[in-house]
C-alpha cells in the first residue's frame, strides 16, 4: 500500500519503512508525527482525495534535522560592474514512514530502538576489565629558535 501526501508544500508518495527528506515538519528527534494531508491511497482499490482523504493520515517518526547543500544565486550585470552572491541551505527533517493509517485509526507503531553498540570491554577471567596501556608518544625535539632578522638602516 502506498499513499500520496502533501508535506511542506511538496507531494511525495510514500511507503511504509521508506526514509526520505521533507520541509514544514516540526518535532523532536524520536517523535511520532501525523501527516494528515493525503491525497491519494493506493493499493489494491485505490482512493481519490478531493482535495484530501477525510480520515487517513500517515504516522512518521522523526529521524534527525539538517540543511540541504548551499544554493549560490549569483547576478551579474555587464559592463555596469555590479554583481551580487547570495548562499542558502534550506533546512530539512528526515523521517521514516512507519504506517499508513486510514479511517481515523491512531497509529500502533512507536519509534524504533537505537541499536545497541557491539563492542564490549575486555575482562579477566575474574570479570575484571583490564587497563588500557598507555602507550607514551617519542618525544620530539625541541624547535631550533632563528636569530631575528637584521633590520635595514636608512
Amino acid at each position: 500500500m502506498f499513499a500520496v501526501i502533501k508535506a511542506g508544500g511538496k507531494q511525495y508518495k510514500v511507503a511504509e519503512d521508506q526514509v526520505l527528506k521533507v520541509e514544514g515538519v516540526t518535532g523532536e528527534p524520536g517523535t511520532i508525527v501525523t501527516l494528515g494531508d493525503v491525497i491519494m491511497l493506493g493499493g489494491d482499490k485505490p482512493t481519490l482525495g478531493s482535495p484530501m482523504i477525510a480520515g487517513a493520515s500517515v504516522a512518521a517518526e522523526i529521524i534527525s534535522h539538517g540543511r540541504g547543500p548551499k544554493v549560490i544565486a549569483f547576478k551579474k550585470r555587464r559592463r555596469k560592474n555590479s554583481r551580487r552572491k547570495r548562499g542558502h541551505r534550506q533546512d530539512f527533517v528526515l523521517i521514516r514512514i512507519s504506517e499508513i493509517l486510514t479511517e481515523g485509526a491512531k497509529p500502533t507503531k512507536g519509534p524504533k530502538p537505537k541499536p545497541e553498540p557491539k563492542a564490549k570491554p575486555a575482562t579477566d577471567e575474574d570479570g575484571e576489565t583490564k587497563p588500557k596501556a598507555n602507550k607514551k608518544a617519542a618525544k620530539k625535539p625541541a624547535a631550533k629558535v632563528k636569530p631575528a632578522a637584521k633590520g635595514k638602516k636608512k
